[in-house]
Order: structure tokens, then C-alpha cells, then sequence
């Protein structure tokens, strides 16, 4: 089965990267969200992010209309239906997921293979909820989506093997990425390391060890992370990192899952990162820090 046509399920920040990714890589992708709203504004963004690869010369005009062109909105998840593969992109709420595979599953012929980009949540559990378990596996792409090289294959208890080995190949071949088989377990391998080295962060900020500013440049310098943890933590949503934790917390039962103090206030208060602006630091509205 060769996949030259992906559905992408949410608007929000994985799903304008993967969404911009795969069309980048000459796909046909069929985009949508669950309000109109949230649906224009992901392109916006997404066209925000191929304006930004123009000014550093990383992009021609001509390539962005290109891209732009490969991308549809749709309003429906009915309108998937003609699809190879459909990637679910939405928040990780088990419930919600539940809704959309279920649905997927009624609309979307037998053959056609759903992906979850879950970081945390039961692959098994998911793929519960259709006819089709069978066709149902995860595909974990890390932030961000078009730079990252490798992504996560996460097997359910019923996933087959003709489900894997296609979206092996689609990822290795098509997309260019290696892709790591991992076993069905909260938070896989990335999400439940770097969530940990995230959480520790805030603790040692908590404590008064050093500052978030500090504590970055520490990582950055010392072991040549891109980002230090604080503003990882930021560009993944600091929402995201509280579900990620609280989920492996409650999976997992052990103290160093439990969400950091610092975390959890700087989500009540609505400073999530780059998404609103401000998380551990400020953003303009192309991302970049201020």
C-alpha cells in the first residue's frame, strides 16, 4: 500500500507541523478541527511558518504556494473517508480521542490505516473503540514535527503486522525519518524522559537553585541541548507537559510523575508558552523569543 493522500485530525500546533511536513514532502493533506475557527487560524500559522523559511532563504515563494496548494480544509471527518491514512493530532484527552476514532472508524473503509500522535495515552485503549483495531497504531512525531528525525511506532495489542510494516516504510521512505518501534507504555520513550528532565527543571527553580534563564543556558552550553528544558517546556505548551505527567502519574503511580508546583500555577494562570505568548519567558507572534 503506498500513502499519497493523509488526513490530519486538529489544527493546533502538532497538527500545523505534521501537516506542513507531509505536504512538504509532496503529500495531499486534508486538515481539519472542530470549529471553523480553530481550522483557519492552524493555517495561519502554518503559512506563518513557511513565511518565516522565505526570509532565511530556506524556501521560495513558488514552493510555499506549492505546499499551501497540497493542503485542504475540510469541514468533517466524513470527508476523510478517501484518505490512506488518517493522523489524529487532538488534545490528549482519552475520551475526545475515543469520539474521533470512533468515528473515523465508521467512515473510513477497512483499509485505510488510523494513526493516533497520543504521548502518553493506551494505543489498545483507542483502537477499543472501533471495529478495526486491527488497522489502528500510533505515530508519535516530537516537536517540532518538520525537523525532529525520528518518530515513535507504537504497536496496540491488536495492531497487525501489515499495519506497522506499512507505516514503517511510509516513514522511512516517504517521510525520510527513522522510526523506533516502541512497546505500549504511558509516555513511550521521549515524552516520559524529557517530561521528567522538564519537571526536575521547575523543581530546581522551585528551590531557588538557580534561575530559569540559567538553568537553560546550563543545558544549552553543557550538554548542546537546542533548547534548555524551560523553553522546551514552552514550545510544547505547558498545558501539554501538566496532561503528560498527571497521565504517567496516575499510570505509573510514582512520586517523580507527580506535576511540578511551578508547572501546575503557571497553567492556572494561563502562561502556557508560546501559544499565548508567555510561559518561563515571552514570545512574539512568530515564536521567536523577545
Amino acid at each position: 500500500m503506498t500513502i499519497r493522500k493523509v488526513g490530519v485530525v486538529g489544527a493546533g500546533t502538532m497538527g500545523q507541523g505534521i501537516s506542513e511536513m507531509l505536504a512538504f514532502k509532496g503529500l495531499d493533506v486534508l486538515l481539519t478541527d472542530r470549529s471553523e475557527q480553530q481550522l483557519n487560524h492552524g493555517l495561519r500559522q502554518i503559512e506563518q511558518s513557511l513565511d518565516k523559511q522565505i526570509e532565511k532563504w530556506a524556501l521560495t515563494k513558488a514552493e510555499k504556494k506549492l505546499i499551501l496548494g497540497r493542503i485542504r480544509p475540510v469541514g468533517s471527518l466524513e470527508e476523510m473517508a478517501d484518505c490512506d491514512m488518517v493522523i489524529e493530532t487532538i488534545s490528549e484527552d482519552l475520551n475526545l480521542k475515543k469520539q474521533v476514532f470512533a468515528e473515523l472508524d465508521r467512515v473510513c473503509g477497512p483499509d485505510i490505516i488510523l494513526a493516533s500522535n497520543t504521548s502518553t495515552l493506551s494505543l489498545t485503549e483507542l483502537a477499543g473503540a472501533t471495529m478495526h483495531p486491527e488497522r489502528v497504531i500510533g505515530l508519535h512525531f516530537i516537536y517540532p514535527a518538520f525537523k525532529v528525525d525520528v518518530v515513535e511506532l507504537i504497536r496496540g495489542l491488536k495492531t497487525s503486522d501489515e499495519t506497522f510494516e506499512t507505516v514503517r516504510r511510509f516513514v522511512e521512505d516517504t517521510l525520510n525519518k527513522q522510526g523506533i518501534m516502541v512497546y505500549e507504555s504511558p509516555g513511550f520513550v521521549t515524552s516520559r524522559l524529557i517530561c521528567l528532565f522538564i519537571n526536575e527543571a521547575a523543581n530546581l527553580l522551585q528551590e531557588g537553585v538557580a534561575t530559569a534563564e540559567d538553568i537553560d543556558r546550563a543545558m544549552r552550553i553543557g550538554y548542546s541541548f537546542k533548547h534548555g528544558p524551560f523553553e522546551m517546556a514552552d514550545r510544547f505548551g505547558l498545558d501539554s507537559v501538566v496532561a503528560a505527567l498527571e497521565q504517567m502519574f496516575r499510570e505509573y503511580g510514582e512520586l517523580k510523575y507527580r506535576p511540578s508546583v511551578v508547572l501546575k500555577k503557571m497553567v492556572r494562570a494561563g502562561q502556557l508558552g508560546v501559544k499565548t505568548g508567555e510561559g518561563f519567558f515571552k514570545y512574539d507572534e512568530d515564536g521567536d523569543r523577545i
